[in-house]
């Protein structure tokens, strides 16, 4: 109910009265007036004046449907929407409920108390400051093929921010540096049996308008945020939307055509690995090899001593440059 009457508030040009909502949705205005102040504590400020009614006088910088609809422009991904304003993890959340949602379901939260990155790493998830989501994919593609889902995320990332005329480079698999420091990270997990997959969880997180306070001393030399690098404020909303459309489109590609080419064209591109020297890390084993390229399959191809040429896999992999972090 609160949502609908969100909706009746924002699609009126002016006042709209207590009276008229209580015909609308058949209860009482004591209970309009009870549903008014759940939006208010959401961050909404409503006007009210004696005789006249409510209007919606600004919006709130959350993540919800309802505020991120306008932006929307897809068929499935991001139609269904699961916001909280704090969680342990959004991947957690979403592997929690897979099973019973349509593909395209998102889970969003303003703040991760437990989130995490590639190979258990913690990843920080500020209140308000970030974008912390998931989405729940449901292709039928061999489950061998899903490692190429992170590449479409990190494409998918890169076209957002450069709608909005912000410069980024990705660093194979699944990070997004601006400047050469991280602002993205992505995590793919994946149920399956057999040769048939139950779902995917694509986590993206990005930091949008941390500041330098949030950003643990021992990462700064490493992580950034958006806002710190283009010195303003970014549309949470536009962002987020902007990342759900684009990956419908890309995501379409792989699942309709069993193409990843577009995701791989702008990786390459766009990459920070190639042509550079870099440390391919695997437990406690260490090798130094050349970024040569990345093949079809979405294996970066690496030369190393000797002139010996292999295409490395993601899996449980960590990779470093020689010089600064990459």
């Amino acid at each position: 109910m609160k949502n609908k009457i969100l909706k009746i508030l924002k699609d009126s040009e002016d006042f709209i009265s207590g009276e008229e909502m209580s015909k609308e949705f058949h209860m009482t205005r004591a209970a309009i007036w009870k549903y008014i102040n759940m939006l208010k504590e959401d961050g909404y400020i409503i006007e009210s004046i004696p005789r006249k009614g409510y209007r919606i006088m600004s919006f709130p910088d959350i993540l919800t449907y309802e505020e991120v609809a306008e932006y929307l422009d897809t068929d499935f991904i991001g139609r269904n929407i699961y916001y909280f304003n704090s969680i342990n993890s959004t991947n957690r959340k979403a592997k929690e409920i897979a099973f019973g949602e349509k593909e395209g379901t998102v889970i969003v939260a303003e703040q991760q108390e437990e989130g995490k990155g590639r190979l258990g790493r913690h990843w920080i998830s500020p209140k308000g400051k970030g974008i912390w989501m998931s989405i729940i994919l449901k292709p039928k593609v061999d489950p061998m093929k899903v490692a190429k889902i992170t590449l479409l995320g990190a494409a998918t990332v890169y076209k957002a921010l450069s709608n909005m005329n912000i410069k980024s480079q990705i660093k194979w698999p699944n990070d997004v540096l601006i400047d050469g420091k991280k602002i993205c990270g992505i995590l793919t997990e994946m149920s399956a049996e057999l040769n048939m997959i139950n779902y995917v969880i694509m986590g993206i997180g990005i930091n949008v308008n941390l500041d330098e306070s949030d950003i643990p001393e021992e990462l700064k030399d490493k992580a950034t945020s958006i806002k710190i690098i283009e010195d303003k404020e970014i549309d949470r909303k536009e962002l987020f939307a902007n990342i759900l459309n684009e990956f419908e489109k890309i995501y379409k590609d792989f699942i309709d055509k069993d193409s990843i080419s577009e995701a791989i064209d702008i990786c390459k591109a766009n990459s920070a690995l190639i042509g550079k020297d870099i440390r391919i890390i695997r437990g406690d084993e260490v090798r130094v090899g050349k970024a040569l390229d990345i093949n079809e399959e979405g294996h970066l191809v690496v030369e190393f001593d000797g002139g010996v040429v292999e295409s490395i896999y993601s899996g449980e992999i960590s990779i470093r440059g020689l010089e600064g972090y990459i």
